[in-house]
Parts: C-alpha cells; structure tokens; sequence
C-alpha cells in the first residue's frame, strides 16, 4: 500500500515537473529536482530547497557550485549554514546543477556572457523565474552566492542581470568577463593565474557590455578571496574591486576597513561593496562562519540591507 501510495504521488510530482530526489518524509523539507522549468539551452539540471516554514513573500538564493560540484553536495557541505539559515527565515534556495564533464559553469563563451545568450546564464534565469512565480517570491530579494566556478557564475549573473539581482556574495571569484575565451574552451589560464589585469574603467566596460543599453543601478557585491589561493589568482580579489566599485560609481580607495576575524580584512567602499581576504589561505573557501556574513550581506536574516537593491 505505500508503494502504491508513493508511487502515485510521484507521478502527481512529474506531472507538475517536479520530482523527489530524498528519502525523508514528505512532511520535511528536502532538496527537490524540478522539470520543465524554461528555456534550458545547456541541458542544467535544477534543484529547490523550499523549508518548510516559507515566508509569506520569501527571498530567493542561488546557490551556485564549483567545478566538480553538485546539487546535493552544496546543499550537504560547504553551503549547508545557508540552509539552516533558510529554515529559520523561510527563503527559497534554488540550486543550478551543471552536467558537462567536470561539472563547471560555463562563463567563457561569447554566449555566456551575454544576457539572454543562449548557455548556462539562460538556464539559470529560467530557473529563477519558475521559483519567483512558484513561490511568491518579493522581486526586490532575490540574491546570488557561489563558490569557485559558482563565483564566477555569480559575478557573470549579477553584471548580466543587474535589474533582477540585489546582491551578490562571490567566494574565489575572478571579475564577470574575465574567464572569455573565443575557442570553445571554457578554462582561461591567464586569468586563473591572474594575468589579466584592467582599469577599473575597463572592468566595468567589460561588465556593462554583457546588458547593451542599461543605466540602471548593479547590484550590491561581497567578494571573499584566500590570500595565497592559487588556483584562481588572489590578483583577482583586486580585480573584482575594479569592476563593482566602478559600476557602483565608487572609489577604490575604501571607505572602511576591519578586521572581523584575526585572519580576515574587510575593506567596505560605500555600501555598495566589500571585499574580505584571507591570509594564508588558498582555494579553500568557504570556511565555517563565512556564510553568516553572506547571509547578514545578501538580506537573508530579515534584516533591510544598507542600500535598497536595484528595481526589478
């Protein structure tokens, strides 16, 4: 009997596109497969995690992950805090999953970096406007953060997608455009050793290029980089600060500076940006505690960011 019962709740599931993917009760929320969400060029795969305490109008997480990643592994590990903290403020996460070998995002080809260009950013966005339709969610918090790969996706994003955007939170990162490539290749040598080197003018040209035509305000932007990571240069740190401070029309030189953790230096210009490196260590991040400033950052504990985000 509760085969039969299981069985028909999930042909009731993939008739709404949806589909299971854990064995816990279905009165507990649980990281969920979604199908038939839009336009889906690179074939990703989508996740939701929905707590079972939604708020009434929720703020949406994307949650990207690293090259190797996926799905459940972010949910599990290094991004589990954004799910604690989803279940006590009632946000959705929503969770890309890419499926070519070796699992990275593609934010290299001239399609990836143009809005609405046809690759992974497309699937992306589809999978956003399937979850702000599905769960109500306030147009004016939905938010990004990722990790590596997933941090490049995420400054990619938030320079394709400034008016659907309100912040971001990038850990090991390198600046939206930096990744291009015209061979196919979706790996860049000079920037992940960090060799590519712009004005702050530039990076912002290079960004504002990426949505022909919009004057609107970018979106507010964390940057986190390990000091000695060498797999995607600590150069980058310094020339992800180029390009946000640039579309945020702010200095370089910070406003602010402090020093929250003993091995931790964040440099905050106007509010619109911060950067927090971490001496002596490499492509590690994120570390346990991190996510609780992201979180705090990107609006998801309730709390009204410093700056109203852009429109939607």
């Amino acid at each position: 009997m509760k085969r039969l019962l299981a069985a028909a709740v999930a042909a009731v599931l993939a008739s709404l596109g949806i589909a299971l993917v854990t064995s816990q009760p279905a009165s507990a929320a649980a990281l969920t497969q979604v199908f038939n969400f839009g336009n889906n060029p690179t074939n990703l795969n989508m996740y939701v995690y929905a707590p079972d305490r939604l708020a009434s109008r929720p703020a949406l997480l994307l949650l990207v992950h690293y090259c190797s990643g996926s799905a459940s592994a972010i949910v599990n590990g290094n991004g589990r805090d954004f799910v604690t903290a989803a279940d006590q403020y009632g946000y959705v996460i929503v969770v890309p999953e890419a499926t070519r070998s070796g699992r990275c995002f593609d934010v290299s080809t001239p399609q990836a970096l143009r809005r609405d260009g046809g690759s992974d950013s497309t699937g992306i966005m589809s999978m956003v406007g399937w979850a702000r339709t599905r769960y109500n969610v306030d147009p004016s918090r939905i938010v990004v953060s990722g990790f590596s790969s997933g941090a490049m996706m995420t400054n990619v994003l938030a320079a394709e997608y400034p008016d659907v955007f309100a912040a971001g939170s990038a850990f090991s990162g390198v600046p939206a455009g930096c990744f291009a490539t015209t061979d196919g290749s979706l790996w860049n040598s000079r920037c992940a050793g960090g060799n590519v080197v712009k004005t702050a003018q530039q990076w912002g040209d290079t960004a504002r290029a990426m949505h022909p035509g919009y004057t609107g305000r970018y979106p507010r932007m964390q940057l986190w980089h390990g000091a000695t990571d060498t797999t995607l240069h600590y150069n980058n740190f310094g020339e992800e600060i180029k390009q946000w401070t640039n579309l945020a029309n702010l200095s370089q030189t910070p406003s602010q500076t402090d020093y929250p953790q003993p091995n931790w230096t964040r440099t905050r210009y106007g509010t619109a940006v911060e950067g927090i490196s971490i001496s002596n260590t490499g492509h590690t991040l994120p570390q346990p505690g991190m996510l609780a400033y992201a979180i705090s950052f990107l609006g998801l504990d309730g709390n009204p960011p410093p700056s109203s985000p852009p429109p939607s």
